[in-house]
């Protein structure tokens, strides 16, 4: 589906999902995150931080599967941080099936021991801060967490700014738009190497590797600011669109 007609199915969705009241405990940190300033866009990478993120579900269907972990890690000024983590599993009413745990790994016992979906997504809001976020295929990431979000927090992330490297790394190296489309395709042409493939932390540190090296050619190209990768993401989605 492309991407912008995912995204207004995800709003018609949200519009009808099921909410649960905003717990008065979380009150406080909730706004204490949504005073927070604006990241600047202008600013290069170099000079910012920037949250890569990938999460793990109960399946691939948008409207019916669940959110079960969360993991990031954040570079700043150019360096991936590993000091600057973030690890987290929702806790589940329902486990997934067994089909999905050999997937991802987080097995029954742990998905029912999880933290509260709405105190686990207050802590992510408070990881990322007002900070741009990065993933390869957002739209899929990004689906996943405003449902959640939508029902525990009543709040959203569509204003946050996504670079999404499924577009910028074809965007960069249009020689290999079409043989590689996958995160383990531009993996394997970096010699990225990561072990625990599907484990959501380990996924972010491969793809935040994919992206120091897809920003030394950014970096040859003259672009250097977070807009310049916005507009090289936007315009190739333009290009395939046509």
């Amino acid at each position: 589906m492309p991407f912008n007609k995912m995204i207004n199915a995800l709003t018609r969705f949200l519009r009808q999902s099921p909410a649960h009241p905003r717990a008065a405990s979380l009150q406080k940190r909730f706004e204490a995150w949504r005073a927070l300033p604006a990241a600047n866009s202008r600013q290069t990478v170099r000079d910012s931080r920037i949250v890569v993120l990938d999460v793990e579900t109960s399946g691939l269907n948008l409207r019916k599967d669940r959110l079960i972990a969360i993991g990031a890690v954040a570079i700043v000024q150019g360096r991936i941080m590993l000091n600057d983590t973030f690890d987290i599993v929702l806790r589940q009413e329902q486990v997934s099936s067994k089909s999905n745990i050999l997937i991802h790994g987080i097995a029954g016992g742990k998905q029912r021991s999880g933290t509260e979906p709405a105190d686990a997504l207050m802590q992510f809001l408070e990881y990322i801060g007002p900070d741009p976020l990065l993933a390869f295929h957002v739209a899929f990431d990004q689906t996943m967490l405003e449902k959640s979000m939508k029902t525990w927090l009543q709040t959203d992330l569509r204003k946050r700014p996504w670079i999404d490297l499924a577009y910028l790394a074809p965007a960069l190296y249009r020689e290999q738009a079409l043989s590689h489309r996958t995160l383990d395709d531009w993996m394997q042409l970096f010699h990225i190497h990561n072990q625990r493939r599907h484990d959501a932390v380990a996924d972010a540190l491969a793809t935040a590797e994919l992206f120091l090296c897809l920003n030394k050619k950014c970096e040859q190209l003259g672009k250097y600011t977070l807009d310049s990768l916005y507009t090289a993401e936007r315009q190739y989605r333009t290009l395939i669109a046509q």
